[in-house]
């Protein structure tokens, strides 16, 4: 479809009277919605790269995904979470399929540990190794479960929780799939995942497969990406972060223990006789229990920047010690576990990854490498991680089209890399191939070919001036075309701001006493409804104790804290409250993701309390390697980065308050310099445009005839 035909067929969807009329009842049309639908169309047609900040209320959802299933193209929809995946794969587009009357065929495709491992299921059951009969009874309803899913995703599961000690045991990782070589193949889920998503016209991805589809050797998506002509990032806000993530080496105790595990399990089912696996096993838990006291008098929970020679708070030599006791078992296993490598594929794939293991200690013995950064994560596992500044020299290059680019481009031994979390790893066979090229089904290097023409970045929050350069920089997307859609949103009759004029600076003392104090005299008023966001965990547990002992002579008030259930179990709680199933009112303390995917719409949530500005941490080794490059380069790391992120910090969290035309309600923040300061004024111009209340005494009078008019509707 040429350009101009698909702008205005994209135009007639949007009229008053169109189709998208018969898919939401609410529907009306938004000269917002219909301008970024306009935009996304010329980029579909026109090829090349466009930047959407969309406002909250603009329905940026339908204004990409309209113009993308009409343009006939194929299309790789990416999210950052796996709750919007599902939105868009069983709700969204669905229903736009329907009223377009269009022969889409869609897919979704998630990590490879989100799919039973029909294999690894089996070998669970003949092992017995549960840790408590809990584990027994939850194997038995996954079997009985696995009999009858067809896609083999483990979310149909109500009853099987992510975190469950049985996960591992009935999915598979990168590390230990066997690939084609599997006797389940035929059956595999993840294969069925990957085929559907090769033959589908749209696909649904997030933003660890995109990644991890560039920084490993996997074949399942290298033949999906380049096969699109269009790709989609929603929440693309994330996309430099998550980038980071996964583009950088990892390697922890915890690697070190699941080694150590399926070494012993595997010598002891198939390779008895044929080595010392017992000793070895333990030397190499052993390695990792040393790692860990390593750091033992290092307060848990904290990043350790890293010098030159070693991470902070560590003699050289100590830690010389500590790497090279690590790399002498790792070695004497490899030579044990070599002989056996040709004899099943078991042994292969875990040769590989004591190989690569090795590799991983050899990179963090030198020094940094440049344009990197490299710390350690202290926490149930200790982890040592390397990863680059930013994204740029990743994306920039294949949105310019130079398709000379090849994959050892990116960082060398990326299939090395391992990402945090083992849900979102790429699906697809594992093949012994050069870790540095992606082949094709017929054979041909996919590597220097990554011809996606049009690619759209968009994000209720993407920076703070007109070019985006928080996002548009870092993601190398400064010559891309970038449109800001406001909210349709009249936040002026919506909303009010007020900045309390007497509290103590953030730095003081007293400040979670004083913001605690005027919580409570805002929930009482609302009769909860209520939402403190905090910048860090130490501010959420001081500020939820205080609440609950101010607030106990109230037996309807109950205080959540974040950490006292999912995210999805405490928005479903908060809501209860104004939708009849509840009698307790609530008011939730909360810090991390909750600045952001926090949707609570309507008279169930009518204040967002922000307790100060939410400025990067300067202790983070990320942000102090950002700081002296600024620095380098002659630019003042508060002005070019600090105020940066604040800003775009202070409006995703201002963005969880009005998520309709018809809320209403007041955002808090308890810091007077954004009032006071000159800085302050810049942050407040990243705010949308709310009326300001002058005092407390007005803030709550007009919260009390708020909470009248919500009780009376």
């Amino acid at each position: 479809m040429n350009s101009g035909a698909l702008e205005a067929r994209v135009g007639q969807m949007f009229a008053h009277d169109g189709p998208l009329s018969k898919v939401d009842p609410h529907f009306r049309p938004r000269e917002g919605q219909t301008s970024m639908a306009q935009a996304v169309a010329s980029t579909i047609s026109h090829g090349g790269a466009l930047v959407v900040e969309a406002g909250t209320g603009v329905g940026k959802t339908f204004a990409y995904l309209v113009p993308a299933l009409l343009s006939g193209e194929k299309v790789v929809i990416s999210t950052a979470t796996k709750t919007l995946q599902d939105q868009l794969f069983g709700r969204d587009l669905p229903a736009l399929i329907k009223a377009l009357n269009l022969p889409t065929q869609m897919a979704l495709l998630k990590g490879r540990a989100n799919y039973v491992c029909l294999y690894r299921l089996a070998q669970s059951r003949q092992e017995g190794l549960f840790p408590d009969r809990y584990v027994v009874n939850l194997l038995a309803k996954v079997e009985r479960w696995s009999l009858t899913t067809r896609t083999g995703d483990l979310s149909e599961l109500e009853a099987l929780d992510e975190r469950s000690p049985l996960m591992p045991m009935i999915t598979s990782t990168r590390d230990n799939c066997l690939g084609s070589e599997c006797p389940q193949y035929k059956s595999c889920h993840v294969a069925l995942a990957r085929r559907e998503a090769l033959a589908a016209d749209v696909v649904v991805i997030n933003h660890h497969l995109f990644f991890a589809d560039l920084s490993m050797k996997e074949t399942g998506m290298a033949e999906l990406l380049p096969n699109a002509q269009v790709l989609i990032f929603d929440e693309a806000h994330q996309l430099n972060e998550i980038g980071i993530n996964f583009l950088g080496e990892q390697l922890s105790s915890y690697q070190l223990m699941e080694l150590a595990t399926d070494l012993l399990a595997l010598g002891v089912s198939s390779g008895k006789g044929l080595g010392e696996w017992q000793t070895l096993s333990s030397k190499l838990e052993l390695a990792s229990k040393t790692l860990k006291a390593t750091f033992s008098a290092l307060d848990r929970g904290q990043k350790l920047g890293w010098g030159e020679s070693a991470p902070e708070g560590l003699e050289v030599e100590e830690w010389n010690q500590a790497l090279a006791q690590i790399e002498e078992v790792l070695t004497l296993a490899q030579e044990a576990i070599e002989p056996l490598s040709e004899s099943a594929p078991e042994w292969m794939r875990l040769l590989e990854r004591f190989e690569s293991a090795i590799v991983l200690t050899h990179v963090f013995a030198q020094a940094t490498k440049e344009g990197c950064v490299r710390w350690v994560e202290l926490g149930g596992s200790v982890r040592l991680v390397q990863a680059p500044l930013e994204i740029a020299h990743i994306l920039e290059p294949r949105i310019k089209g130079q398709a000379s680019l090849s994959s050892n481009e990116l960082i060398a031994g990326v299939e090395l890399n391992r990402p945090q979390s083992e849900s979102e790893e790429p699906v697809g066979e594992v093949t012994s191939d050069s870790p540095l090229t992606h082949e094709s089904q017929d054979g041909s290097s996919l590597s220097n070919a990554f011809p996606i023409k049009s690619w759209i970045f968009t994000s209720a929050t993407l920076g703070h001036d007109a070019s985006l350069s928080w996002f548009t920089q870092p993601c190398g997307l400064e010559s891309a075309q970038v449109l800001q859609v406001k909210s349709p949103f009249d936040y002026p009759k919506q909303a009010v701001l007020f900045v309390p004029k007497g509290m103590v600076l953030p730095s003081h003392a007293d400040h979670g006493k004083e913001v605690s104090e005027l919580a409570q005299k805002i929930t009482r008023v609302l009769r909860g409804r209520t939402l403190v966001l905090t910048t860090t965990l130490r501010a959420l547990k001081d500020i939820s104790e205080r609440l609950k002992t101010l607030l106990k002579d109230d037996p309807q008030i109950e205080v959540l804290a974040q950490g006292e259930g999912s995210k999805t179990e405490l928005m479903q709680r908060f809501r209860s409250a104004s939708q009849g199933v509840d009698e307790k009112a609530y008011v939730l303390v909360a810090s991390a993701s909750f600045w952001e995917g926090f949707d609570v719409p309507g008279d169930a949530l009518q204040a967002v309390i922000i307790d100060k500005l939410p400025f990067p941490p300067p202790n983070d080794p990320m942000v102090q390697a950002k700081s002296k490059r600024l620095e380098s380069l002659g630019k003042s790391p508060f002005n070019h980065y600090f105020l940066a992120e604040a800003a775009v910090s202070l409006k995703q969290g201002a963005g969880r308050l009005i998520r309709r035309e018809s809320d209403k309600g007041v955002l808090v923040v308890c810091d007077t310099r954004l009032s006071g300061t000159g800085y302050g004024k810049r942050l407040m111009a990243a705010l949308p445009p709310m009326a300001k209340a002058s005092s407390e005494e007005a803030l709550l009078a007009g919260l009390s005839r708020l909470t009248k008019a919500s009780t009376k509707a």
